[in-house]
C-alpha cells in the first residue's frame, strides 16, 4: 500500500525541506590537503571502540565525491542542506594557522549548493574537536571556548557572505555525556563532573560565537541544534513520576533552560548534589556572566528528534531504566532499537513553544535506521523508512496547526554513513552507499521524498 503524508501544500512555500549530514560521518580524506587529526580520528583507531572495528578515514568519500552528492540533492528537490564543517580541516591545530585548502573545499561546496538552489545550513561543531585541543584539555579546558570563537570567526568571515543559516553546536548533551561520562563516544571520558563541565563549555562557546557570526554574516540567522528525548512516567507510581522528572532535567532541561535564560534547573542541581556529583555551593564550572552569554538570543532553535521514552525508576541514578526491552511500541521500532513515537514529537514541540517560545523551530534531524539493501535489479525497498518519515511530517503539520512555529524539516540522512560507535552497521540514508566501492543507489525513500517535495 502506498505511504502518504499530509499534503505538501499544508506547509508554507518558505518551509525548509532538507537533508542532513555531518563532516566526520561522510567526508573521509581524514589526513588530506593539510587536515589535522580530530578526536574521532584518534578514537576510532583505538581497538574496541567501534562495533565493527571501522573508522571514518574514508566514510562516504564525500570530500572527493561532493559533486555527485550535490547532484543527488538537486535531483531530490530539497531546498536546504544541513552540513557540518570539520574544525581540523580549517584549523589543523584548533587555533592559529588556517588551512586554506580546507576552507576552499567548503567554499566550492557552498557555491555548488547555491547554484543548485539549495540553501546551506552550516553547523560549526558536530563533535569532531581537533586532537591538538584535546591534548590541551579539550572541552574540559575553558580555553577551548576561546578556540571555538576563533574558529567561528575564521569560518564565518570566509563563508559568511554566502551562508545565511548557521548552527553553532550540534547536540551538546551527546558530546558531553556520551563522550565524557559514558565513554562510548570520543574522547572516551567517564566522569560525571567532567561531563557537566564539558556541557557548560559547549553552551558557553555557542553563546559567545553567536554575535561573532552575526558580525561576519550580516542578515544571517544563527541557531543551535539540541537533541531531545521526550519522556513520560512508565506508570503513575510516585517513584516513576519522580524518576521521569529527574530524567527530563538530566536529558532535556539541563540544556534547554540555560539557552533560554532560565539557568540550570534547580531541582536537577539539588539531585546531583544529593548524589555526590556536584559539590555544595555554586557550580564550579560557571563563572560570573556565563549564563548571560549562554542565553544569547538566537534566530531559530534546531531540534533533533528520533524517539521518546517511558521512564521507570531503577538502579541507575541518572538515566534510570527507560523502557523495558520488548515493551509495546504500537508503531514499532527502528533497527537502532528506538520506539517510533511521532505523537511525542508533537507534544514536545508544543512544550518547547510554551516553555521557551523560540521565534522559529527547525527539526534539524529526523530519520530511521533500516538495513534494506539492493535487490537483483538494484532497487532498495525501504517502505519502513518511508512510513517513519511520513508519520513525522504529519506530526509537524499537527504541531503547526497547534500554533508551533515549525519552519523546516531535515531528514537524517542523505547518505548511509559512519554511524559513530555503531560504525557501518546502521543505515540511516535515503541513498545506499557501499562502504567498499562507494556506489550510491537512491532508495525508494529517496524517490518518495522527491515525489512529495514536487507535489
Amino acid at each position: 500500500m502506498p505511504v502518504s503524508a499530509r499534503p505538501r501544500s499544508s506547509f508554507p512555500d518558505a518551509f525548509a525541506w532538507g537533508v542532513a549530514t555531518s563532516a566526520y560521518q561522510i567526508e573521509g580524506s581524514h589526513d588530506s590537503d593539510g587536515k589535522g587529526e580530530s578526536i574521532w580520528d584518534r578514537f576510532t583507531h583505538q581497538p574496541g571502540r567501534i562495533l565493527d572495528g571501522s573508522t571514518g578515514d574514508v566514510a562516504c568519500d564525500h570530500y572527493r565525491r561532493w559533486e555527485e552528492d550535490v547532484a543527488l540533492m538537486a535531483d531530490l528537490g530539497v531546498t536546504a542542506y544541513r552540513l557540518s564543517i570539520a574544525w581540523s580541516r580549517v584549523l589543523p591545530q584548533g587555533t592559529g594557522q588556517v588551512n586554506e585548502a580546507g576552507l576552499e573545499f567548503y567554499s566550492r561546496l557552498i557555491d555548488a549548493l547555491r547554484a543548485a538552489g539549495i540553501d546551506p545550513y552550516v553547523t560549526l561543531y558536530h563533535w569532531d574537536l581537533p586532537q591538538a585541543l584535546e591534548e590541551r584539555g579539550g572541552w574540559r579546558n575553558r580555553g577551548t571556548v576561546d578556540a571555538f570563537v576563533e574558529y567561528s570567526d575564521v569560518t564565518s568571515r570566509a563563508l559568511g557572505g554566502r551562508v545565511s543559516q548557521w548552527i553553532t553546536q550540534n547536540e551538546p548533551w551527546v558530546a558531553a555525556f556520551l563522550g565524557h561520562k559514558e565513554g562510548i563516544f570520543a574522547p572516551g571520558g567517564t566522569d560525571f563532573l567532567e561531563a557537566l563541565t564539558v556541557g557548560h563549555h559547549l553552551l558557553l562557546a555557542h553563546g559567545r560565537a553567536v554575535p561573532v557570526i552575526r558580525a561576519n554574516s550580516p542578515g544571517a540567522s544563527v541557531g543551535v541544534a539540541i537533541d531531545c528525548r521526550p519522556t513520560t512516567p512508565a506508570s503513575d507510581k510516585p517513584d516513576d513520576v519522580a524518576a521521569n522528572r529527574h530524567f527530563d532535567g538530566f536529558r532535556n532541561r539541563w540544556f534547554f533552560d540555560p539557552l533560554f535564560g532560565k539557568g540550570y534547573p534547580e531541582d536537577t542541581i539539588a539531585a546531583y548534589r544529593d548524589r555526590g556529583y556536584l559539590p555544595k555551593g555554586s557550580l564550579p564550572f560557571v563563572a560570573d556572566g556565563d549564563l548571560y552569554e549562554v542565553a544569547a538570543p538566537i534566530d531559530f532553535l534546531g531540534v533533533n528528534y528520533y524517539t521518546s521514552l517511558a521512564i521507570r525508576a531503577g538502579s541507575d541514578e541518572t538515566e534510570f531504566t527507560g523502557v523495558e526491552p520488548g515493551a509495546p511500541a504500537p508503531e514499532g521500532y527502528t533497527e537502532m532499537g528506538w520506539p517510533i513515537t511521532p505523537a511525542a514529537l508533537v507534544s514536545f514541540l508544543q512544550r518547547i513553544h510554551e516553555d521557551y517560545a523560540p521565534g522559529s523551530i527547525l527539526v534539524t534531524e529526523n530519520g530511521a535506521s533500516y538495513s534494506e539493501g539492493p535487490d537483483a535489479e538494484g532497487g532498495i525497498h525501504d517502505e519502513r523508512r518511508i512510513r517513519y518519515i511520513a508519520r513525522h511530517i504529519d506530526a509537524l503539520d499537527e504541531a503547526r496547526a497547534a500554533g508551533v512555529p515549525v519552519d523546516g524539516y531535515f531528514v537524517w540522512s542523505l547518505l548511509d554513513n559512519f554511524e559513530w560507535a555503531s560504525g557501518y552497521t546502521q543505515r540511516f540514508g535515503l541513498v545506499w552507499v557501499d562502504a567498499d566501492d562507494q556506489t550510491r543507489l537512491p532508495k525508494d525513500s529517496y524517490f518518495w521524498y522527491r515525489e512529495y517535495l514536487s507535489s
